[in-house]
């Protein structure tokens, strides 16, 4: 295997910034709760088995970091990270006897149990660990100019647009990257090339290391934990109430999905409207989604303009073109782009990721609205879920 042993995560900054957000959440709201996330390939046909004694490895050196006084540092200057919060970074470790890795049929079998507080974090570095070790385990040479010139197209298509005021893009392709080294060189690159377009990154080691700004607010986990903290029906409405109460303003985009982008209309009500101010796109049809997120503003007299749309699913750059012109003059516009970013070698990408499947023993589920996405291991909740909001 190319790059045996080296480690992959070298600081526990090497992750999405909205980990720290629903961890404060976590710790303050409910610091106790146990959770179990499970890793899946939706890939056909691809065996990760061969990686287990390399995840073993890595996971190992993961379990040996911390934070560093500069990194603490760092992370203290984000206004919306607290003083107890930081404290609690400081003494922080993962522990490995939190991760499973193991066969199943054959197949890898990878999961996260234990505290939440714990194993969230788990989840980024191993998709990250997973797909680097695939690379390294499958491409011997990696054709670096040719993920160059793919780059370079990209920054020239954007060039060569004319009229793109307000149009912008954040690296959201951390937990599909080719590798570290390759996510490092494609934001150097965009950051000296089309700056005004290229805003920032969801990690924050990259945005420390290049003075980026660090973009991001809560995922989908966040979301489907309230359905075990809370009678799953008002889920979405506690969640979104629990970030108002924490952040009191701040980081405010709301991601839509969690149970569809129709029943999240529902829960969406005038406060909601005026407490966030951005909601985020991650499934089902990208136009049809924004028509539907559009009338609902316009529904609760909210002038659009005011707002912003936010897409990150499966994105390319023609797609974040095409977005924008639809939609630009009606609502502002932002985009997280990941695999096609920072995984666009020539080598097929790994579709992979690790949910959160169950809290306090409750199945909890992510009902998207692209078919194939939806996760939980209790196919009784989530018919109950999907035909409840289904009526």
């Amino acid at each position: 295997m190319r790059d045996q042993g080296k480690p992959i995560i070298t600081s526990l900054l090497d992750t999405d910034k909205y980990k720290f957000s629903m961890q404060q959440v976590n710790l303050h709201q409910y610091p106790a709760a146990m959770a179990v996330y499970r890793f899946k390939c939706r890939n056909k046909g691809i065996d990760l088995s061969a990686l287990i004694p390399a995840i073993r490895e890595q996971v190992a050196m993961v379990a040996s970091l911390r934070f560093t006084e500069s990194e603490l540092r760092y992370l203290s200057k984000e206004p919306h990270l607290s003083e107890d919060y930081i404290d609690f970074l400081s003494d922080f470790t993962l522990d490995p006897s939190d991760v499973i890795i193991n066969q199943n049929g054959g197949q890898l079998n990878l999961s996260a149990k234990g505290p939440m507080l714990k194993t969230s974090h788990w989840e980024l570095y191993l998709l990250s660990i997973v797909n680097e070790l695939w690379y390294r385990h499958n491409v011997v040479e990696p054709d670096y100019q040719e993920g160059r010139q793919r780059l370079a197209n990209k920054i020239r298509l954007i060039q060569s647009q004319n009229n793109l005021d307000g149009f912008n893009f954040t690296d959201f392709g951390t937990r599909r990257r080719f590798s570290k080294t390759w996510q490092a060189d494609v934001l150097r690159s965009l950051r000296l090339e089309i700056p005004q377009h290229f805003v920032g990154t969801s990690n924050y080691h990259f945005a420390r290391e290049f003075g980026l700004k660090p973009i991001g607010t809560m995922a989908h986990e966040y979301l489907q934990a309230w359905q075990a903290l809370t009678h799953p029906l008002d889920s979405q409405k506690a969640a979104l109430n629990a970030w108002a109460q924490e952040f009191r303003g701040s980081l405010g985009d709301a991601l839509t999905d969690v149970i569809g982008m129709d029943s999240f209309c529902e829960v969406l009500d005038l406060y909601f409207a005026k407490q966030f101010d951005g909601f985020r796109h991650d499934s089902g049809d990208p136009s049809l989604w924004c028509e539907k997120l559009l009338a609902q503003l316009h529904k609760l007299g909210i002038q659009p303009l005011s707002k912003c749309a936010i897409w990150s699913d499966g994105l390319d750059f023609p797609t974040m073109l095409e977005l924008y012109k639809a939609f630009h003059q009606r609502i502002q516009c932002g985009f997280g782009i990941g695999t096609n970013l920072t995984n666009d070698l020539g080598y097929p990408p790994l579709n992979i990721v690790m949910k959160l499947v169950e809290l306090n023993r409750r199945p909890v589920a992510k009902l998207s609205d692209s078919p194939g996405k939806t996760m939980c291991e209790n196919p009784d909740y989530v018919a109950w879920l999907a035909g409840t909001y289904s009526k």
